[in-house]
């Protein structure tokens, strides 16, 4: 992908976004909207990792562990679809993960301000999916957030669930 099929899939993003909340403005409850919202997004987000990381793994050996996968997911599966590796992994081993981007392509467009704060959840949805999507196919049942204090910087937590 080039720069083009960066900025197309960004819009696209934000067009998902904007059509999913404009088709719930007409519920009167807004708490229950934005949670509607996040689902949806989230579900959609689900779907496409777990297709995404179906077709990366396809040719892949067996990852050993947790910490395995994780790393795969920061280094390939984020590079093919943010063209861009985690900037940084940590974790307690004992199957919580913060995964940091510093520069998420999914916020860099809504601007640095602080105004957006608020705004930028519902931009992270669909992300966290992807994760939780990619590490279901993967045999690791996750709950994923997403956490920004400065944008456009992001972090991710992951807590795989132990079964």
């Amino acid at each position: 992908m080039n720069m083009a099929d960066d900025a197309l899939f960004e819009f696209l993003h934000m067009e998902i976004v904007a059509h999913v909340y404009k088709e719930q403005a007409t519920r009167e409850d807004i708490d229950k909207e934005r949670v509607t919202c996040v689902s949806t997004l989230e579900g959609m987000g689900f779907r496409v990792g777990q297709g995404l990381i179906e077709r990366l793994t396809k040719d892949c050996p067996t990852f050993k562990d947790d910490l395995d996968i994780m790393k795969f997911l920061c280094k390939d599966f984020w590079s093919t679809i943010f063209k861009k590796q985690i900037d940084n992994l940590r974790t307690n081993h004992q199957g919580t993960y913060v995964l940091q981007d510093n520069k998420f392509a999914l916020l860099t467009q809504l601007s640095s301000g602080k105004q957006y704060l608020e705004e930028a959840p519902k931009y992270l949805a669909f992300s966290c999916g992807l994760i939780r999507g990619g590490l279901s196919n993967l045999g690791l049942e996750s709950v994923v957030t997403a956490e920004v204090s400065l944008m456009p910087s992001c972090k991710f937590q992951v807590v795989i669930q132990k079964l």
